[in-house]
């Protein structure tokens, strides 16, 4: 009987034990001052005033489209007040295809939302802010169907359905298979069929079957090189390859990719159109202009890459010339919650999710700076090839303490922290100028992945236990949560 992944939530996953949030002693000003975290340091050759990083995050509010809109302009502007020394925009795609509200990159009609997009940036951080865009590629993903829907009109009837159940006619055969139980359905559908039916249909980039998928090798470099050009254009002072998680890029590195066409097997051949893409970019945008990847340390899924892979990765994509290499790990398809019925399959869900953005529900050693063991492993490898390439590592961090140690240690060469600057977009700011202990602390609790999952706009829940700043606050759609973190009184009046 073909068998789907198993459904797995974050319940299941997670430890019994809730981890508490690490003790911390916030530096003064001068200790600040003095610190590695606030030191500053070089992206290929763009001065950065500090190695903090805030890595992107998608808030889903931009329009349908893919333009950028008032509250996505605050969105980011909230986080330049925090003045980190670079921002990272949300992934944005670079075909000019529909995608919901998530920004796009691939038509020169978004040039002057972007444009507008980066003027914000540097005016709210006052010029300490670097401001790179993510750039990603994605396939198809359906939502998962009503059975009847799927035999009726989605399934593809082929000759073994017809020989399985004895019936030539198609309206008929459709009609047993409806009525068979599911046991005896999972036996008569390819596991293919079955997963499509279970949590959607997708494509994945081994599907060369499909001219599309077939053609990506050749399609998607200039489509990469045409995006950045674009962003660069706009303002942007760097950008980032999406090389990670569910998406594109990291499927062709994976070890589940075994196309045959020189594109996958072995790493050498993994690593081809990575590498090709990087190429497209670099000739398009010049030597001087700062472009690096997102990519995975591990991938956590059974028969996917680890960090032996992710070393080698690293490795050849410094020696071509990246500018840096920010670590993340997991974040799969493969090992997903199944969802209901009439939603996508989302892949933060299982195992791999849950290593991606440890809660404080995780197991041991719980979700503090959990995944700087991968960033420290990949840039002792750079390292020993002689380069130097910035390594930035993540991961549950969301004090000074460990952010520092992080510098000193080795793990990494700039810290980014996604959920603790949502949680308070001026953290950086209060603790460089000697205010942590006004810093708003992430509990990490993911309740931002909750609402991310369904497509809502993020926001943090810590926000609206706090009194509103006045009249003019703007609210989700649903009305129930403010869309921005409060003002920080010890911030610079805009």
């Amino acid at each position: 009987m073909p068998k789907a992944p198993a459904p797995c939530s974050h319940r299941l996953l997670a430890a019994r034990k809730k981890h508490p949030l690490p003790n911390h002693a916030w530096p003064s000003a001068d200790e600040a001052s003095r610190s590695r975290l606030f030191s500053p340091c070089t992206i290929g050759s763009l001065p950065v005033s500090s190695r903090t990083w805030v890595p992107a995050m998608v808030p889903w509010r931009a329009t349908d489209e893919g333009h950028v809109t008032p509250a996505l302009l605050e969105w980011y502007g909230r986080f330049a007040e925090g003045q980190p020394g670079v921002l990272v925009v949300e992934a944005t795609g670079i075909r000019d295809v529909p995608s919901g509200p998530l920004l796009r990159a691939g038509h020169e009609r978004f040039l002057p939302g972007l444009s507008e997009l980066a003027q914000v940036v540097r005016k709210r951080s006052e010029g300490q802010t670097r401001l790179f865009i993510q750039l990603i590629d994605f396939l198809r993903v359906r939502k998962r169907p009503v059975r009847e829907d799927y035999l009726l009109r989605f399934l593809k009837v082929q000759e073994r359905h017809r020989e399985a159940l004895g019936i030539q006619d198609e309206d008929a055969l459709r009609q047993a298979l409806i009525r068979l139980p599911d046991e005896e359905l999972a036996e008569v559908l390819s596991t293919r069929e079955w997963e499509d039916l279970q949590y959607g249909a997708r494509e994945r980039v081994t599907d060369t079957h499909l001219d599309t998928v077939r053609e990506l090798p050749k399609a998607l470099p200039t489509l990469f090189a045409d995006a950045a050009d674009l962003s660069r254009r706009a303002g942007f002072d760097g950008v980032e390859l999406h090389y990670a998680h569910a998406y594109t890029m990291a499927s062709f590195l994976s070890r589940t990719n075994d196309r045959t066409d020189g594109y996958g097997g072995t790493r050498e051949a993994r690593l081809r159109l990575p590498l090709e893409v990087f190429a497209a970019v670099r000739e398009r945008l010049g030597p001087d202009f700062p472009i690096g990847c997102r990519m995975l340390g591990d991938e956590v899924i059974p028969g996917g890459s680890r960090i032996d892979d992710a070393c080698e990765y690293a490795t050849q994509f410094a020696r071509a010339g990246m500018d840096f290499l920010s670590i993340s790990k997991g974040g799969k398809f493969e090992d997903a919650a199944q969802p209901k019925v009439g939603q996508a399959i989302y892949p933060y869900t299982g195992p791999s999710g849950l290593e991606c953005m440890p809660t404080v529900y995780v197991g041991e050693p719980g979700p503090f700076g959990r995944n700087l063991g991968l960033s420290k492993q990949i840039r002792a490898a750079v390292h020993a090839t002689g380069v130097r390439t910035p390594v930035i590592g993540a991961g549950g961090i969301g004090t000074f303490t460990t952010a520092e140690e992080a510098l000193l240690d080795g793990s990494c060469d700039l810290v980014a922290a996604a959920r603790q600057s949502l949680a308070d977009p001026d953290w950086w700011r209060k603790v460089r100028t000697g205010h942590g202990e006004e810093v708003r602390r992430c509990e990490y609790t993911n309740y931002c992945e909750a609402l991310d999952q369904r497509h809502k706009e993020v926001t943090c829940q810590l926000w609206d236990r706090l009194p509103g700043e006045g009249e003019g606050i703007r609210m989700s759609r649903d009305g129930r949560r403010r869309l921005c973190a409060p003002t920080w009184p010890g911030s610079s009046p805009q």
